[in-house]
């Protein structure tokens, strides 16, 4: 299915890399939906910014009762089922490197946060999609992961194996819903330069990003925007339980 064609769900559309891949789909003329938690007034600036081709829909994900309802309302403001799902949603984090927990104080409740973020959360848009999608025979999975989970430069313990455990989800539901005409793959950005969780991240070590990356930049938002729109596109449609790692080279899986 071209991309003009698609209704796109992003969670956590409002701000950060999420703005950024709703900005995409929007420009290749994709009807999406902007899921937000707390973020009200970003989404609905970005909704007017966009115009008729797009919703704002408050969700909390961790909440299979809201997605639901999300899914529905979408439904019904575009006539017409969501056919793509982009989870992105990251739930109370911050990169800083300097005020992280470390192997003594992090605790059980910590990674739960974060698991209940990326697992829980996608779980909920997976099975909220699949009425339709195995329907239409046709769908669109991609989760947003990390390559700090393959290098874990920055023990950031909670969140990297909240993404590493995403990607045991991705490929099992590759592996299951491969025959209903459905791809889920993974795309994984290195630290983005900048975003509201990247924000408290110093020029440093930005800095020492770039020189030891071979592109010799830090990665954007846009860049990682890019490689999802491939994954929804008809140049994807070979290609499942796949992760892409996107950040200039870093890491070389």
């Amino acid at each position: 299915m071209k991309l003009h064609n698609q209704v796109v769900l992003v969670t956590g559309g409002a701000r950060g890399l999420g703005r950024e891949i709703v900005k995409a789909f929007a420009e290749e003329g994709a009807k999406v939906v902007i899921n937000y938690y707390q973020s009200k007034e970003k989404a609905l600036e970005l909704k007017e910014e966009i115009g008729s081709n797009a919703v704002a829909i408050q969700a909390d994900i961790r909440d299979r009762q809201q997605v639901q309802e999300m899914f529905v309302e979408a439904k019904h403001f575009f006539d017409h089922p969501i056919t793509t799902v982009i989870n992105n949603a990251l739930v109370g984090f911050r990169f800083d490197p300097i005020s992280k927990k470390d192997a003594t104080d992090i605790i059980w409740e910590d990674y739960l946060l974060q698991l209940e973020g990326a697992v829980r959360g996608s779980l909920n848009t997976t099975q909220a999609a699949l009425p339709d999608m195995k329907e239409a025979k046709y769908g669109r999975i991609i989760t947003i992961g990390t390559n700090l989970f393959q290098n874990p430069v920055v023990p950031y313990h909670d969140y990297n194996t909240s993404k590493a455990a995403l990607l045991g989800f991705t490929r099992s539901m590759a592996k299951e819903l491969g025959e209903c005409g459905i791809t889920v793959n993974m795309v994984s950005g290195g630290l983005l330069k900048t975003t509201d969780a990247s924000s408290a991240t110093s020029d440093e070590v930005f800095q020492l990003i770039e020189a030891s990356t071979p592109l010799q930049k830090v990665t954007t938002p846009t860049d990682v925007a890019n490689a999802v729109l491939f994954f929804a596109s008809p140049w994807g449609n070979g290609v499942t339980g796949q992760n892409l790692v996107v950040d200039g080279g870093l890491v070389m899986d």
